[in-house]
């Protein structure tokens, strides 16, 4: 028995002893084991972990070659091993992963799959379930067929993106040699998350700019909110605006230059959305991507743990080998340039991210996968807490002087959007997709307003609801 385990864990289990009478209570622990990526049940501990051992491991390695063999169906390779620990004998039964899942009980009028949830083994959901089965086929989500007729859905998003990137057009057999469509017309589930339709529920992402830390900081927990929905090339583009709308730049003067210091490195926001979107489980429902910014980092998080096991937290991520969930819809991403070679991705989130020039070290992104979910962490690299020292004259306040300086990227934001044009309040924010008026007015409409950058067309009425703003000397 390995010193280092000391809890049980998704992978580790421990038992008393060999129940004979009642053998599901740790035969749904192998299924579950073979089911995921392995594990081990240590035969001779307590529940306190302390080691009690086994009377005669001999006889009990016979029992449990025989327990497995009989009401496991199919039957999951194994290893059985007996040692010494503590002056007793201890029995230990590792399971290794399955290729022929599912892997059930079968017996006691029962036929079912079990999953390790934590510690526990759980009956496996009908996602699950279905989860299983394509691993034991060898299938995946987006490569199965859909009941859906091609020629009734357009992909207009798709071609302008595809001529866009690779100055080309995609021809119709295109969908088909890309594998979103089928020979005789009927979309692939990769199809599906592609077309300009909305044709699946879990096709969507929830951007939310929270006021604070955490979700619930003060009364007026959200400054943004927005649900986006469709195909997959249109939530990148609005997942990578929304936080381009709060990713607040800040300047280093140089004598002949400025330096830009984002919040976030843009490229590292992509590429952590291509993720998100290319290695979600659209299997689980009643959960979506979600790009959560606060105060001080940024969130985004996948519904899924990686196909080839949880991330260790602390783990090299040169070293991390990937499968993925979603081949088809990741050879896609990789040929419109959206992503480089697979396993590179978060390398790639924090080589992007070291490149900027307001960088340090607790800026680290992390990748935390709790076993249902897959999130990034970006942190704000212009954070500064209140008791942080209070930053010198060398980077300059993004807003402070929007004459020589460039302005903050919310206010150019807000003059791309105003144009030649004579806006109100609602107008600008539709074209801005803001929905929190208070949001809107401090962060864009007064900053310009400040500097002298627009000018409102009722200057003795600045409450009133008929106010317009236009660009200053238009």
């Amino acid at each position: 028995m390995p010193h280092q385990r000391i809890a049980e864990t998704t992978d580790c289990e421990f038992k008393r002893e060999v129940e004979v009478a009642r053998p599901k209570s740790w035969l749904k622990t192998v299924c579950a084991f073979a089911n995921g990526h392995g594990g081990m049940i240590a035969f001779g501990i307590d529940d306190d972990h302390s080691v009690v051992g086994v009377a005669d491991p001999q006889v009990d390695i016979e029992r449990i070659g025989r327990l497995v063999k009989d009401r496991i169906d199919p039957t999951p390779e194994f290893q059985l091993e007996a040692t010494i620990e503590g002056g007793c004998c201890i029995v230990e039964l590792s399971v290794l992963e399955g290729d022929q899942a599912p892997y059930c009980y079968s017996a006691d009028g029962e036929y079912r799959a079990y999953v390790r949830m934590g510690s526990e083994s759980c009956p496996a959901s009908a996602a699950q379930l279905k989860a299983l089965v394509m691993k034991g086929t060898r299938t995946h989500f987006d490569e199965l067929v859909s009941d859906l007729e091609c020629d009734r859905h357009s992909f207009d998003l798709l071609k302008a993106t595809y001529y866009e990137r690779l100055r080309k057009p995609l021809k119709p057999e295109d969908l088909v040699s890309f594998g979103l469509a089928t020979a005789d017309g009927k979309l692939t589930n990769a199809g599906v998350l592609l077309t300009d339709q909305w044709l699946l529920r879990q096709n969507r992402i929830f951007c939310t700019r929270w006021n604070g830390l955490t979700k619930a900081s003060s009364t007026k927990d959200a400054l943004d909110d927005h649900e986006y929905e469709g195909c997959l090339l249109r939530l990148l583009n609005q997942g990578k605006d929304f936080v381009e709308t709060h990713n607040e730049t800040g300047w280093t003067k140089t004598p002949d230059n400025r330096i830009e210091e984002p919040s976030y490195a843009s490229r590292a926001v992509e590429e952590a959305i291509v993720n998100a979107l290319i290695h979600r489980d659209y299997l689980i429902g009643g959960a979506e991507v979600t790009i959560f910014i606060y105060d001080d980092r940024l969130e985004i998080t996948s519904p899924g743990s990686k196909v080839d096991g949880p991330l260790p937290r602390n783990v090299d991520v040169t070293k991390v080998t990937s499968q993925r969930r979603n081949p088809v819809i990741a050879d896609l991403f990789q040929r419109l340039g959206y992503m480089e070679r697979r396993g590179s991705g978060l390398r790639k989130i924090r080589e992007e991210t070291a490149l900027c020039a307001n960088y340090r070290e607790e800026h680290l992104p992390e990748f935390i996968d709790d076993g249902h979910s897959f999130t990034v962490v970006l942190k704000n690299m212009n954070y500064r807490r209140d008791s942080d020292e209070t930053p010198t004259d060398q980077v300059s306040d993004p807003v402070s002087d929007p004459v020589s300086d460039p302005v903050s990227d919310p206010v150019k934001k807000l003059l791309e959007a105003l144009g030649n044009d004579t806006l109100g309040t609602a107008e600008l924010m539709s074209r801005l997709s803001l929905a929190n008026r208070t949001y809107f007015r401090r962060n864009y409409l007064d900053k310009a307003l400040e500097h002298g950058l627009i000018e409102r067309t009722i200057p003795d009425k600045p409450n009133s609801r008929l106010q317009k703003y236009r660009r200053t000397g238009a």
